[in-house]
Formats: C-alpha cells, structure tokens, sequence
C-alpha cells in the first residue's frame, strides 16, 4: 500500500468552507487505498496575529494584546461550531479550544507583566495557530467519516533550541515518526498534525521557521519513507513567473528537484526553500497541487526531470534586497581578507544571496533588514562601505544555462532598457541571476517571460491553458 503525505496550507483550512474541501480530497486518497498522514497549517492570516498579540504584550499593551486573542477565540469556536454537528463531539471540541485560549492569554497577560518576548516564548505563542487547527481539522475528518487521530506535532518533530528556526533532529525524527505514527498508519488511521511547530530533546515548543509546515511534511515524507508529498495550497503548481505580473504565465508540469531548490530560494513562494532537502535525500516525488482545484495535475518535482526545448522553466524575484559595496584597494588579495568579510555576516546571522568581486571592492546583496547599520559598522573597521536598499534579484532557472551559446546575450537584450547593477552566472549550470532597481522588477519580468515563453514546450508546460483562454 503506498503511502502519501499531504500538507494543507493556511489558505486550504482558513475556514469552514476551505476545511470541507480538504476533508473530501482527503477522503479520496484514502478511498484510493492509499495510506495518508496529514500535516496542516495554522487558518490563515492565524500566526501573524498571534505575533502581533505577542509584541504587543510585550510593550505593555495588554488590553490590545487579549483583544486580538478574544477574536481568533471567536473565529476558532466559531469554525467548530460550523464543522462539527454532532452535540457531544462539538461540546468537547469547543471546551478544548476553551482551554487552550485560557493557556494562551494566560501568557499574554505574563509577557504584558515582564515586558520581554524571548524566541523561546514567541514560538509558544505562535504554536496555538498549528496545534488548534488540527484539533479542529482532525474532528472535521472523523465527522465526516475518515477515521482521523490528531497527534501532537511536538511529539514527532524533534529539534535543536534555535527558538524561531530550529534545526531538526532527523534520527530522533525517524524513530518517533516509527513509534507514533505507523502503528496508527497499520490501524487504517489518518494522522494529522500541525505543521510547523516541533519541539526541543526536553520537550520546549520551538519552530521550524516560517513556511516550515511544508518543511514538516517533507520530513516525515522522509522519516516514513513516502511514495510522495503532496503541498497542497491555493495556486495550480509552480508558474513560468508570478502570475500577477504575467497575466499569460504558464504551470510548469514536471520540474527538476535542484530547478525548484533554485526557484524557492530565490523568491517564488509556493514552497518553503528548505522542503526539497528530504524529499531530495530520499527520491520522494512532491506534488504542488491546488485545494481549490483538486482536479489540476499541479507541479510534479522529480530528481531528474525530462528535456525542456525551451531555455528557462520559470522566473523568480527576490524583493526588499540591499546591495554592500566594501572597497579596500590595498586590502582585497591580502590572505584572509574576504573570510573577515564573511566572518561579519556569520556573526550577525545574516545570509548573502550574491557575491562579486573586482580589483579593489566586493559587492554582496542581502535581505534587507534592521542589521545592516550594525553589518556596516563592523565592515567600515576594514574597509570603505557604502549600502543602498530597494533592490531587487531577479533569477531564470533551467537546464544547462551555462552550456548555451549566447544566452546571456539573449538575456540582457531583452531587458535593454533596464538598468543592471549585479550579474552573475557560472556558479550554478541552472540559474542566471541579476540584481536591478526594485521599481524597475515587474518591467523586467514581462519583457523576460515575453522573449523567452512564446513557444513553450508542451511535454513541460500546461500549454493548453493558455490555448484555453485565446
């Protein structure tokens, strides 16, 4: 019998509505025969007002702080209410969601006392989204005659104590995941778990980061040895580029683990970046399909994808990026040099998306945030440093970049009228990147996905779609 891990996104559970579509999608993999463990999200737009209750406990403000808990006490309640039917099954559902919001203005009221939001207590906080969702979901399930059993994500999802990104444990993982969750798989039963929420070795809540409960699904998919994972969200799989700047884009069908690594990264948002890593380990196919339109064939990610006629497979942006210019004239070829440089942004935690170099300055970009006074000061100790926001890297993924004559020609002739301030090629055969004004990023991508999408080929791309709509 094979077996399927299926992640719902917030959007796919975000009310009663979207949790009865879940529910008959799940009820159809199992009449399938198949063996299904379900991971869910926390309802939609849940965790970031479960952050924003918590920051504002920690400045005082416990009246706002208990405000925003009392409406998604309602909402919670109220979704039960709606899903679940039978009088003794919805009371004791209700109670729960009771209790476990006592527990958590409980907390607010301590931060509110304290003034201080540790990552160890924001990862409590933001942990009620996940672990109230699949109490409810699960219930809906079994209402609805799956014979779902919640599990405790904690008791599955192992850790470090990296509060707000914990590195997961994955010997402690396969060992729980066998203990816990075959024996319910071997009862013809379907676990569900919230995702994005694991704990520490002493049991202390943490998180996996956000869009970590595509992350949970992609390891038990590894943990269990699944046939697939299955991501389950609100669009019909990885396009060709954003579809709300390219009206025409296209879902790529079948793509490469190492391709969609790339596009993650680098912007597109349909998958956690970090999902592809076990599912890569293991050769565990994951789907990206649509909870909306379970109909669609979605976006398959396979180790070795087949041949693409046309160059790229999709476009993706990264936004809200700075580029760092270090000049040191006298400095850059001198032994260890550019380690000290690296060493600074290790210390303040801070990833670099791309590097150039010349004679006498190095050029990186990073993610845009509250760190890059501190990063520059620390740099102008060896050298001259000078920082500009509102950037933009833009990334064309696909096979054999590298190996194409006159591609990078094509490239920047199609985008001639942009100004590029960064390039880079040949660090990966599958990815050609460029950083440009962050204005000037939607122009780029249309004239980009213009140039180089007018003929797709149709064994990649849902080129009926588009036949479809002219």
């Amino acid at each position: 019998m094979s077996l399927v891990v299926m992640k719902f996104g917030g959007t796919s559970v975000e009310d009663p509505t979207a949790i009865n579509r879940t529910a008959a999608i799940v009820a159809g993999r199992v009449a399938a025969g198949k063996q299904t463990v379900v991971v869910v999200s926390a309802m939609s737009k849940v965790t970031d007002q479960l952050l924003r209750a918590a920051a504002a406990a920690a400045q005082g403000d416990r009246t706002g702080a208990l405000a925003i808990s009392s409406r998604l006490r309602a909402r919670h309640r109220d979704t039960a209410c709606a899903l679940i039917k039978t009088p003794a099954d919805a009371a004791a559902l209700c109670n729960l969601i009771e209790q476990k919001f006592d527990s958590l203005d409980e907390i607010l009221r301590g931060l509110a006392a304290i003034l201080e939001l540790t990552p160890r207590i924001s990862d409590l906080v933001v942990s009620y989204g996940e672990r109230l969702s699949s109490r409810i979901i699960a219930a809906a399930f079994t209402e609805r005659g799956t014979n779902a059993a919640h599990v405790d994500a904690r008791e599955i999802i192992i850790t470090d104590s990296q509060f707000g990104k914990a590195v997961p444990l994955d010997v402690l993982i396969e060992k729980r995941a066998a203990e816990h969750l075959r024996p319910l798989l071997d009862q013809g039963k379907v676990p569900v778990m919230g995702g994005f929420i694991a704990a520490n070795e002493q049991n202390i809540t943490t998180t996996l980061g956000r869009g970590g409960s595509d992350f949970t699904a992609a390891l038990l998919g590894g943990a269990l040895a699944a046939d697939a994972i299955e991501i389950w969200t609100d669009v019909d799989g990885i396009m060709t580029s954003d579809p709300r700047v390219c009206p025409d884009a296209l879902r790529v069908k079948v793509i490469s683990f190492e391709e969609a690594a790339e596009l993650a990264y680098f912007g597109a948002k349909v998958l956690h970046p970090a999902t592809i890593l076990p599912a890569v380990r293991k050769n565990i196919p994951v789907l990206v399909l649509n909870s909306k339109n379970p109909a669609n064939e979605g976006t398959r990610i396979i180790s070795i994808a087949p041949h693409c006629s046309s160059p790229f497979k999709s476009i993706a942006v990264k936004k809200k990026l700075s580029i760092i210019d270090v000049v040191a004239s006298r400095m850059l070829m001198t032994h260890g040099y550019l380690k000290a440089i690296f060493d600074i942004f290790d210390k303040h935690q801070c990833p670099v998306d791309m590097v150039s170099t010349s004679e006498v300055s190095v050029s990186l970009t990073v993610d845009s945030n509250d760190k890059l006074p501190l990063i520059a000061a620390d740099l102008s100790q060896l050298a001259d440093v000078k920082y500009e926001g509102k950037k933009a890297l833009v990334c064309l993924v696909g096979e054999d970049i590298r190996g194409q004559s006159g591609m990078a020609a094509q490239v920047f002739s199609a985008i001639k009228h942009v100004n590029v301030r960064m390039i880079s090629q040949g660090a990966s055969e599958i990815n050609m990147s460029f950083m440009i004004d962050e204005e000037d990023a939607d122009e780029a991508v249309r004239s980009l996905h213009a140039a180089f999408f007018k003929e797709p080929d149709p064994v990649v791309f849902d080129v009926e779609s588009r036949k479809a709509v002219v």
